[in-house]
This record gives structure tokens, C-alpha cells and sequence, in this order.
């Protein structure tokens, strides 16, 4: 953590207050440096995966899985404490290859919406609304829209992201137009992960000399991580 820490400090420039500006050749790097383990040292544990990201003129889309956590009973059962997802993050430009880090919008998809995602056929396109305040005080005054259409031309997507705060009297919009080949990579790095995310490793690779571990039918509501920057 600290070698990611310095690593992202050395590569940002930071222009007027409450912004972050950082290189698109640092982003691009930090997509093969940083990642997202589980910890622990058993083998079941040490899982490293690194975000899968696209830079264009006006937007930056990176994707990567946030893995389940889970807590255990008193007689050894887990029990699920947070269902996994594949984070969505977006970034606008505010110049050639600069990016506004502090200004980034995340989306979390389930499981069932990484299935839509995966099954997306050349000519098919898939929409996924959210309202990450809907448990709090807050619903229903911010809502998340991510659309996912073809091109006319059938050359790739694009991937858009709207957010209207009624809080703060804001609508942000991000589009990332990918091509085919970047989509095929999203969509497989999607279908490797899918697994992880549902946290169906840890019940086809029990740790050394115990059984498998049985999870709970405990159905939490997945947290707030859009909102955790």
C-alpha cells in the first residue's frame, strides 16, 4: 500500500482546490501496478487482480472486482457481510491525457448485472439504473444511469454514465466510446471474475485439511461503495 500510495502521489498534479490531476500514462501504468487482493497468506487468499482500463479524449473507464466479505459463525459457518461486485470508474478529461481524479464516478455492478453485461451481443444494448441513497434519508435524490449501446457502424460501444444530484443541483455525463476488442476484453475480464465476486472460490477451494466453508442465506443489501472515493 505504500509503494501504491507514493507511486500515485508522484504522478498527479494537483491545479486549484479540490482538484486532482493525474497523467494518463500514470494511470495507464498504476492499471498493471495496482490491484485488488484479498491478503492472508493462505493459497486460497492470495489473489491479486489488476483493473482493466480505457483512456479517451474526454473520459477515462476503468473496471475491476471488489471481493465479498464475510464473517464467521461460532461454528465455523460465513457468513456473507458484503456481496462483491465489478466497480465501474469514471473520469473526465480536462486536457490532452489529463485526467480530474477527484471528480470520478463509481458504479457497482451485481452480480445479475454482470450477467446482462457478459451476455451483450454486437447489435444489443443493456441500461442499469441506481439510486445509492435509496436505504438513507437521501432516496430517490441522486440517481445513477449507466447505458451501454453499439455503434451504428458496429465497431465497439459506448459506455455512458449520467448522475443527477438533487442535493448539490449537479448532472455529470461520461461516455467512453470502446471498440470491439476493448469491449471483449471488458466482457472477458468480467466472466473471469464473476465467480470471485459471488465468493464461490471459497466454496470450491476450501483451505487445507478443512471442509468447505457453508454460507449463509443472510441476503444483505449491497453498500454504498458507489459513494466510497
Amino acid at each position: 500500500m505504500m509503494k501504491l500510495s507514493r507511486f500515485l502521489n508522484s504522478n498527479r498534479n494537483v491545479v486549484g482546490k479540490g482538484t486532482d490531476v493525474r497523467d494518463g500514462s500514470a494511470l495507464h501504468a498504476l492499471t498493471f501496478q495496482a490491484g485488488i487482493s484479498t491478503g492472508g497468506k493462505s493459497s486460497i487468499q492470495d489473489r491479486v487482480f489488476a483493473p482493466y482500463s480505457v483512456f479517451k479524449g474526454k473520459a477515462a473507464l476503468s473496471i475491476e472486482p471488489v471481493l465479498p466479505t464475510f464473517s464467521k459463525f461460532g461454528s465455523g459457518n460465513l457468513r456473507v457481510d458484503r456481496r462483491g461486485s465489478m466497480m465501474l470508474t469514471f473520469l473526465p478529461a480536462i486536457g490532452e491525457r489529463k485526467y480530474d481524479y477527484e471528480k470520478r464516478q463509481k458504479f457497482a455492478l451485481s452480480a445479475t448485472e454482470v450477467g446482462s453485461l457478459i451476455s451483450t451481443g454486437p447489435k444489443d444494448s443493456c441500461e442499469f439504473f441506481h439510486d445509492p441513497s435509496m436505504l438513507s434519508s437521501n432516496a430517490g435524490q441522486v440517481r445513477k444511469n449507466l447505458s451501454i449501446k453499439p455503434h451504428a457502424d458496429g465497431s465497439g460501444y459506448f459506455v455512458s454514465l449520467s448522475v443527477v444530484n438533487n442535493i448539490l443541483k449537479t448532472t455529470e455525463r461520461f461516455t467512453v466510446p470502446v471498440t470491439t476488442a476493448e469491449f471483449t476484453v471488458l466482457k472477458t475480464a468480467c466472466s473471469f471474475a464473476l465467480p470471485h465476486i459471488m465468493g464461490w472460490d471459497r466454496l470450491t477451494t476450501p483451505l487445507p485439511g478443512t471442509l468447505a466453508p457453508k454460507l449463509s442465506k443472510v441476503d444483505p443489501q449491497m453498500p454504498d461503495l458507489e459513494w466510497d472515493k
